[in-house]
């Protein structure tokens, strides 16, 4: 029996992984989410991705429960503008200064994948960097006002979730949407499959 392990607690991941029938178990990482300065928007969803996934890993390993062949998969994702990586916002002021910020422009979204796979003894590791660009529309005040009042801004990396109410301040974008809602599906499926494990 192989078990396929998410090392998230974020419903979106879950969601995707169930849309293409997926078996999957979820375990939290619990792990240190903070990094370096310096870094660039790919090195940082790598290191944190990377660092998630050992987390799990770590804790299957001591646990004698978990089949002799699993999968774990963790990602990260940041969304990057005018050179900055933007995180979940603070508060309303930060959720609004972000939004401001994109409005009218176009930003980047970047996901890192690590995969780390258990099979007869070795430990196989597959890294996915994924990387898509989003174009706001020009936001009034009033409009970021009103998305902000909903409350979705303030769990959410850039301050929108794009695959919810946010979908109404995106003119376009560039690469795979599901990168942007968090997890590359169609990779993480082929390198799943790729390794037996679907």
């Amino acid at each position: 029996m192989s078990d396929i392990i998410l090392a998230s607690q974020s419903p979106r991941r879950q969601e995707l992984l169930k849309q293409i029938n997926i078996d999957f178990k979820v375990i939290s990482s619990d792990c240190d989410e903070s990094y370096p300065d310096g870094l660039t928007p790919a090195q940082v969803v790598m290191a944190l991705s990377g660092r998630k996934a050992d987390s799990v890993f770590d804790k299957l390993i001591a646990n004698s429960d978990i089949a002799n062949e699993f999968a774990v998969v963790a990602a990260d994702t940041v969304v990057a503008a005018d050179g900055s990586i933007l995180g979940k916002p603070a508060d309303e002021k930060a959720a609004f200064d972000m939004l401001e910020m994109l409005s009218g422009k176009t930003h980047s979204v970047y996901t890192g994948v690590t995969i780390l796979y258990a099979k007869k003894g070795k430990v196989l590791m597959d890294s996915i960097l994924s990387k898509t660009d989003v174009t706001f529309r020009t936001l009034t005040d009033e409009e970021i006002n009103a998305y902000i009042a909903t409350g979705e801004p303030m769990d959410k990396a850039g301050a929108y979730g794009i695959q919810e109410k946010g979908a109404l301040l995106v003119e376009s974008i560039t690469g795979d949407f599901y990168t942007v809602v968090g997890l590359p599906i169609a990779k993480v499926y082929n390198s799943l499959k790729t390794n037996g494990f679907i």
